[in-house]
């Protein structure tokens, strides 16, 4: 398997990175038993997000096949903006490594908070749901 370059993206905590994929309010349904924003809830809006930029590199279908080296950092409440940003890892022959990162924006607040982090892949797949290869790699790596 050849793969593209990794750039391992470095992120310095202060400001969001890559392309934003989606934006979305954290609302009372999606808290867990203490009131905060359940972590699955926010895992799936990663997910979704992922898998627009993964579908845009391999200019194809694309499905998640592993989640790594998840970072939950911050807790989200009801109210905050969530931002979720994605950063080219890895091309590979059927796969696309993305660096997901979730952001958010607290009530009467300015500055982006990120609150998780964390390495998804997915596979192209073709019309019947068969891996396929990607042929070109889309938007280049975001420089470290």
């Amino acid at each position: 398997m050849t793969d593209a370059p990794v750039h391992a993206p470095l992120n310095t905590e202060t400001e969001p990175r890559g392309d934003l994929c989606t934006r979305t309010l954290a609302m009372p349904a999606d808290t867990n038993q203490n009131g905060d924003i359940f972590g699955g809830w926010l895992l799936s809006q990663m997910d979704i997000g992922g898998g627009v930029f993964a579908s845009k590199v391999a200019k194809s279908r694309a499905v998640t096949v592993a989640i790594e080296a998840m970072n939950f950092r911050k807790a989200v409440y009801v109210g905050d903006l969530v931002s979720v940003h994605a950063n080219l890892v890895r091309v590979g022959r059927t796969s696309v490594t993305v660096h997901i990162e979730a952001w958010v924006v607290r009530r009467k607040e300015t500055q982006p908070i990120l609150v998780t982090d964390g390495n998804f892949t997915y596979v192209s797949i073709d019309e019947q749901g068969r891996p396929q290869p990607i042929t070109q790699a889309g938007p280049p790596p975001i420089p470290a």
